[in-house]
């Protein structure tokens, strides 16, 4: 059984050589570790204020990751990777409702993302879990967008 935690500073490696490459090669984003310093600062970034930081575990492998940003005026999902075998066993699903949960707990009343054009499954799974679709200018002010990011999405919370 997969089991998913918070993130430990031990998995930071293992973090990385997940996202990467599912990125760059499966997903063709023209984006660097360079371009993601969030990555080399986890505990920084998402462990913070409200937010939060998970990794699914298959044994001692990373093979999941979701990330919560409080970014002030709400929550910013990031970091979202499967493993292409983990994908469709219900483990987005399972990761995303702990951030969901943990969120609520917290008080945010928003959750806001951004994704590529590329990933359509992603998006076709935000939709499903009640996201709708955001144009660029309606993003909160506040909210720390990703220069690849083409598609965003929010979903309001309730208590």
């Amino acid at each position: 059984m997969t089991r998913i935690e918070p993130f430990r500073a031990e998995l930071a490696t293992s973090v990385i050589e997940l996202i990467l490459p599912i990125q760059q090669i499966e997903f063709g984003v023209p984006i660097t570790l360079d371009d993601q310093p969030d990555l080399l600062r986890i505990p920084e970034v998402y462990q913070s204020g409200r937010g939060g930081f998970w990794v699914a575990l298959a044994d001692r492998d990373v093979v999941g990751t979701i990330g919560l940003v409080d970014f002030g005026g709400g929550g910013a999902l990031r970091k979202m990777f499967l493993r292409a075998d983990q994908r469709g066993n219900g483990l987005a699903q399972r990761l995303l409702d702990m951030l969901l949960a943990h969120a609520r707990a917290e008080g945010i009343a928003q959750i806001v993302l951004g994704t590529t054009s590329q990933m359509r499954a992603a998006q076709r799974f935000y939709e499903k879990n009640g996201f709708r679709a955001t144009a660029p200018d309606a993003l909160p002010i506040d909210y720390p967008r990703m220069r690849v990011d083409d598609r965003f999405y929010a979903l309001t919370l309730r208590a």
